[in-house]
């Protein structure tokens, strides 16, 4: 029985490892891709560690697949979100198809405030000069 656990749990994350693989292969634009890359991949891994644990069910292995997993499940999300808004911030493309922009508004507030700082500075640096 335990077999047929494993080998389900490997073929599933078999199939969610392919079709991450695909997502970042097929699909248009960065921050789709890294959707696909993150979700899919997240849990195909988390599946054949399942497995592994599954099968094999010593205590020393099980906690490694469970603080592999834990792992997985708090870093890739973090680092998926932090690559897109690097990819986005740098000016990457959006696909054409894209509907929303949420972070539009936000990225352009945040460019003309630091770009109200920088002029403060150097008018601060200029009065600094002038006024010693």
């Amino acid at each position: 029985m335990l077999e047929i656990l494993t080998a389900a749990l490997l073929l599933g994350g078999a199939a969610f490892s392919l079709i991450s693989a695909i997502g970042v292969l097929r699909l248009p634009d960065v921050l789709i891709r890294m959707h696909a890359s993150s979700k899919s991949g997240t849990l195909g891994a988390g599946m054949i560690l399942a497995a592994v644990a599954v099968l094999y069910g010593t205590d020393q292995i099980v906690a490694r697949a469970v603080a592999a997993i834990l792992f997985l499940l708090l870093t890739v999300p973090v680092g998926a979100h932090i690559i897109g808004r690097a990819a986005y911030v740098t000016g990457t493309k959006l696909w054409p198809g894209t509907v929303m922009d949420e972070l539009r508004a936000d990225h352009e507030r945040r460019e003309c405030e630091k770009q109200e700082r920088e002029k403060r500075e150097r008018g601060q640096e200029e009065r600094e000069e002038r006024n010693p």
